[in-house]
């Protein structure tokens, strides 16, 4: 009796929970180093931790501290809408089925891609068979909603059909609107739907703090790129706002999600391949993507990727994708078995290398990111092998910054010695907020008269782009990269064109100091030489007396010889032998 009646109550209580509102969860994927920085618990509502995520993104994304000294342009609405976007001046209200119609004649090409999307259809992922790799998709579309139904902004037990362009541009589930209205969608907007992957993408900033304080708090990641981007000097000061907007173009994962999601499909299929980093990842300083394709992991990539199914989530890449090498995502996205869109959660040298990290590596935050990258090459590698293989890396880019910090004491030595050529005569102050500096980042973008020098140039290139190449070589293990074609040879260059300038420049400036010398003896002795005998004044004037009163002062000398020679006589006929009395 009493079990019949314990199962009765467990069977009213189970039916009571499941009509109950379920405890909200923030995903596991999201880090506590997050949370505490937004003062949020584990428990939190979507709608808690979007307001949170949002709010402090707004208040964090700004010109930044040089906003004074630089202006945007029209291209900069584009770059980060978020500050600066101006819908078309269009006052005219449009429904939401109106979009695409109107957009098919306008730009085709928007709605093309839309079409195409996930997007536009979303009851086709729902009928989906449940092994087909895409399925994983329909998980997805329910989170979305769950989101949705937490933020008020879709009714409790409804259902998306699609995300069309009122969605993005208007306000999701907005049915019309005007277009002058209309705005271009930040992260945040993308981040409504897409909360765990916006709130992943944001934690970068609280996961990467460096212990010894090498880089600011979350640099350099993808989160706070478009604040790195304005808040350099150089950038803020360029006059040439054009040539700025191309370091923008990169810079803009802060702003907007489609540097890696191209608008309007926003295929995973194309975020997942290495060309899609290639945009930004490439060229004398960024440039990981030409050091994987030319490496054995890219080669693989390259022979064998057309065999692999992109369609499986970077979790299924070797399983049900078929994945036989590693790409950028597969390993930058990884962290202990998780795949997270927070891709510097294993992050050691940062962009450049740096003496002040070469010598803290044996600090447990590198070691444990040491040990997560591991855990990474694991995957294809033996631990033993990978091991091997990073403590190589880590020597192999000590001795780069070695050999760029015993060239940067050489360009230092020169300026404070002030040798640069044109340093004393035409070595113009920069724009603000720039300041002079031996080799500083302006020497590549500034060289108005001789601010910028064969020195400067050389060791600008040599610290910011050859060491960052040479050390791009040893992490994506291109040989070449790090040793011949690039890398090493180009800093054995640069280190001998300073130190052939440093030798020449010393000895100019000691040639002139030995010229200067004889100068000046010469020109004493000419001008003694030069003297009319007749004229005593003359020698005056040449040991700097005024010709004024040159005669005068020869004249006041040669009375105070008569009264000397006249005062000796009377000593002498006195017997004054000038002893002092005993």
């Amino acid at each position: 009796m009493w079990s019949r009646l314990l199962s009765f109550v467990v069977l009213a209580f189970c039916l009571m929970a499941a009509h109950l509102p379920a405890s909200a969860t923030i995903w596991d994927s999201v880090p506590d180093e997050q949370l505490k920085a937004l003062e949020l618990s584990r428990d939190a509502t979507p709608k808690e931790l979007f307001d949170s995520l949002s709010k402090r993104y707004r208040a964090e994304l700004t010109k930044g501290k040089h906003a004074k000294f630089w202006e945007p342009i029209p291209m900069d609405m584009y770059l980060a809408p978020t500050l600066f976007y101006k819908a078309p001046d269009l006052d005219m209200q449009v429904t939401r089925e109106q979009c695409a119609s109107c957009h098919e004649s306008v730009t085709h090409g928007w709605v093309a891609s839309w079409e195409k999307s996930v997007h536009a259809n979303l009851d086709k992922i729902r009928a989906l068979p449940a092994d087909d790799v895409r399925a994983y998709k329909k998980d997805i579309i329910t989170e979305v909603e769950a989101n949705l139904h937490s933020q008020g902004l879709l009714e409790q037990g409804a259902q998306l059909k699609d995300v069309g362009c009122a969605d993005c541009h208007l306000g999701i589930g907005a049915k019309a609107g005007n277009h002058k209205d209309l705005h271009l969608p930040d992260r945040t907007v993308c981040g409504s739907c897409h909360l765990r992957q916006f709130a992943e993408a944001e934690s970068e900033r609280d996961t990467l703090t460096w212990p010894q304080k090498q880089w600011d708090k979350g640099h350099p990641s993808h989160t706070v790129d478009y604040m790195a981007n304005v808040e350099t000097a150089t950038w803020a000061a360029l006059q040439q706002r054009e040539v700025a907007a191309s370091c923008t173009m990169c810079h803009t994962n802060q702003t907007k999600c489609d540097n890696c999601h191209t608008r309007h499909e926003f295929s995973t299929v194309e975020a997942r391949k290495p060309e899609a980093c290639a945009t930004c990842h490439n060229g004398v300083d960024h440039n990981e993507f030409e050091q994987f394709m030319l490496s054995k992991h890219g080669t693989k990539y390259q022979t064998r990727g057309d065999s692999w199914d992109w369609n499986a989530r970077l979790a299924d890449q070797n399983t049900k994708g078929g994945f036989t090498g590693p790409t950028c995502q597969g390993c930058h996205f990884e962290f202990n078995g998780q795949f997270t869109h927070n891709t510097v959660r294993k992050v050691r040298w940062g962009f450049l290398p740096f003496q002040n990290i070469a010598d803290n590596l044996d600090d447990p935050w590198f070691q444990d990111r040491k040990t997560a990258w591991i855990g990474t090459c694991s995957q294809c590698h033996s631990p033993r092998f990978a091991e091997t293989y990073l403590t190589m890396m880590d020597n192999g880019i000590k001795e780069g910054t070695k050999l760029v910090e015993e060239t940067r004491k050489v360009v230092q030595k020169l300026y404070d010695d002030k040798l640069l050529v044109g340093q004393k005569t035409n070595r113009p102050a920069l724009p603000a907020p720039e300041q002079d500096e031996p080799g500083g980042f302006f020497s590549l973008f500034f060289a108005q008269k001789n601010q910028t020098t064969l020195v400067d140039r050389t060791f600008a290139e040599m610290w910011e782009q050859h060491v960052a190449r040479y050390m791009k070589g040893l992490e994506h293990v291109n040989p070449g990269g790090w040793t011949y074609s690039h890398g090493w040879s180009d800093l054995i260059k640069d280190q001998a064109i300073i130190n052939e300038q440093d030798t020449l420049l010393r000895e100019k400036a000691q040639l002139e100091q030995r010229v200067q010398k004889l100068e000046g003896k010469a020109g004493a002795s000419a001008k003694l030489s030069s003297l009319d005998n007749r004229k005593p004044q003359n020698l005056l004037v040449s040991l700097g007396a005024d010709p004024l009163y040159a005669g005068g002062t020869l004249a006041f000398l040669g009375g105070g010889l008569l009264l000397g020679g006249l005062a000796g006589r009377r000593r002498n006929r006195r017997g004054d032998t000038g002893d002092t009395p005993q």
